[in-house]
């Protein structure tokens, strides 16, 4: 399969970023980072590996929907580790997901266990330091299904934010209020956050994808609504359709996959996608499935990084594989 038209020089700026210990040097470098429920460990990997690398510190700006909106956190943290282990060592279970509380009036992925044991009594994460960080946390609008980047400033309105960027009605608990307005899940508009960079001016763009190339490619997305997606509909006309796959990821693809996309002029631009699926779906709760998926983002970004520095001088600046042929 043809690889996605990836620039490593995106990667080679945050190599000499964190070797000048600056980033001085009149570029505007944005990580975005892919949501999809427990899908997010291919990112947690990646970022694990940023961290590993040095690199964690070297981004200009950090946008996330949903999942990426949590991982990017926690690299701006300093704990890109964290943003892998996570979701083996502390949501891949039946406290945080349980279908068989769909029908329930408990929802069946259980946002009250992640923020206020998994975030607070688990693995504590410093919300204080959330306030000021270049972290763009997407959410969606649930009055006209919209995509929208959340300005929270005090530590309860981060906690607000990231409660919204992850709440899917049925699924995951109510709307939440923030700011005058109700919002859901900003995987169900913008999973991918990749044309919202390009539009505020980013020079450099790396995009840790949570799907191989060839479900990112698939056309067809199968089988009709799934039962959620249907219940969605119900409860929203066209929240469930504009939920589904094919729907959502199709903006980002076009700019992804075609190296003359008028969006990507003048723009370096690299997406790192999983080098294989290892069977991690949005609601996965095997942890050890769920740590291979791990491991695979890791090694993904880290293979990445090092066609990056091994590619010859003479052919630097041009568009090299992102994936597997």
């Amino acid at each position: 399969m043809i690889p996605l038209p990836g620039d490593d020089e995106v990667l080679r700026a945050l190599l000499r970023r964190r070797d000048a210990g600056s980033r001085d040097d009149g570029n505007r470098i944005a990580l975005v980072v892919s949501g999809g429920g427990m899908r997010g460990v291919y990112a947690g990997g990646m970022a694990h590996a940023l961290d590993d690398a040095g690199l964690g510190d070297c981004f200009d700006v950090v946008y996330g929907s949903s999942a990426g909106a949590y991982i990017g956190g926690a690299l701006l943290l300093g704990d890109g580790r964290g943003a892998a282990h996570i979701f083996f060592e502390d949501m891949a279970c039946r406290a945080f997901i349980d279908p068989r509380r769909l029908g329930t009036r408990r929802p069946m992925v259980s946002l009250d266990h992640l923020l206020g044991h998994i975030l607070t009594v688990a693995k504590p994460l410093p919300w204080d330091r959330l306030c000021g960080a270049p972290l763009r946390v997407v959410a969606t609008a649930a009055d006209d299904l919209t995509a929208h980047v959340l300005e929270p400033s005090t530590v309860d309105e981060w906690r607000l934010a990231l409660r919204a960027t992850a709440a899917i009605p049925v699924l995951a608990g109510r709307p939440v209020t923030l700011h005058g307005r109700h919002w859901i899940d900003g995987s169900v508009s913008e999973p991918l956050p990749v044309l919202r960079a390009l539009r505020d001016g980013a020079t450099h763009v790396l995009a840790l994808v949570n799907r191989t190339l060839p479900e990112l490619r698939r056309s067809d997305p199968g089988a009709g609504p799934a039962r959620w997606a249907r219940a969605l509909d119900r409860l929203t006309p066209g929240l469930g359709s504009i939920a589904q796959e094919s729907a959502r990821n199709g903006p980002a693809m076009r700019v992804l996959d075609d190296a003359a996309h008028p969006s990507r002029e003048g723009v370096h631009l690299l997406a790192v996608v999983p080098a294989r699926n290892v069977g991690v779906r949005g609601l996965t709760t095997d942890p050890a499935l769920v740590e291979r998926a791990a491991e695979v983002g890791r090694t993904s970004l880290r293979a990445a990084l090092t066609r990056a520095t091994a590619t010859p001088r003479s052919q630097r600046g041009g568009f090299a594989p992102t994936g597997p042929e």
